[in-house]
């Protein structure tokens, strides 16, 4: 199945910041996308919304074809309308993930299709994403005892399936364990699973998918 990563963390209501293959794409006001200062040129766009969908799925249709683009602007006079609209064209799905920390305050990350991540996954029908979370970190990560934190962010990546685009929304919490014990979930594609200092490790220059970077960074 092609994978496609395109991910939005919602920054402040005026910003949604999304990457897609480490481009990021933002959704703004007009305002927003002053303040942001990015210039058109070969590699950037910066464009008004003019209120019409196919224009949408071009722009992801382009973020699928052309991985050099340095940034994508489109922004509106009324951001929820657009964000509206984006999400029209797409399937919307939820899922809940983990910041977990271990008594040493280490952070537990772990290596699949070609990135390091953070375990999430799918919220089943009748969970809450607190529940769904803490189920997602037990199963990909071997991890017992888990206790829920505060919610920490949220963030929304693309990906098809069957010819069809759909929107996951993730859910992030921080949670802690004093389990020592780490199970990879194979099946998951999960290679590798480790407890790292996670100012110290991002630093190190990781591979890391930009968005999940930010999550790290917000836990910090």
């Amino acid at each position: 199945m092609p994978y496609i990563r395109l991910q939005i963390i919602q920054k402040v209501p005026q910003n949604y910041k999304i990457y897609h293959n480490g481009t990021p794409v933002f959704l703004t006001t007009p305002e927003g996308a002053q303040a942001l200062g990015y210039q058109p040129d070969k590699v950037t766009y910066v464009a008004l919304y003019i209120g019409k969908k196919k224009v949408l799925r071009q722009y992801l249709d382009l973020l699928v074809k052309n991985r050099n683009l340095r940034a994508v602007v489109l922004y509106h006079p009324d951001l929820e309308m657009l964000w509206a609209d984006f999400k029209a064209c797409l399937k919307v799905l939820e899922a809940a993930g983990g910041y977990v920390l271990n008594a040493q305050n280490e952070l537990l990350v772990f290596f699949r299709r070609g990135s390091w991540d953070l375990p999430k996954g799918k919220i089943d029908p009748g969970e809450t994403p607190e529940q769904a979370a803490v189920r997602e970190v037990q199963e990909e990560t071997g991890l017992v005892n888990v206790s829920l934190g505060d919610f920490l962010a949220f963030t929304y990546h693309i990906y098809e399936e069957k010819s069809q685009r759909i929107l996951k929304k993730t859910w992030w919490y921080r949670m802690r364990t004093n389990d020592t014990q780490l199970v990879p979930q194979i099946e998951e594609d999960i290679e590798e699973i480790h407890w790292v200092a996670p100012g110290a490790w991002l630093e190190s220059g990781v591979v890391v998918y930009p968005n999940i970077r930010e999550v790290i960074e917000q836990g910090l």
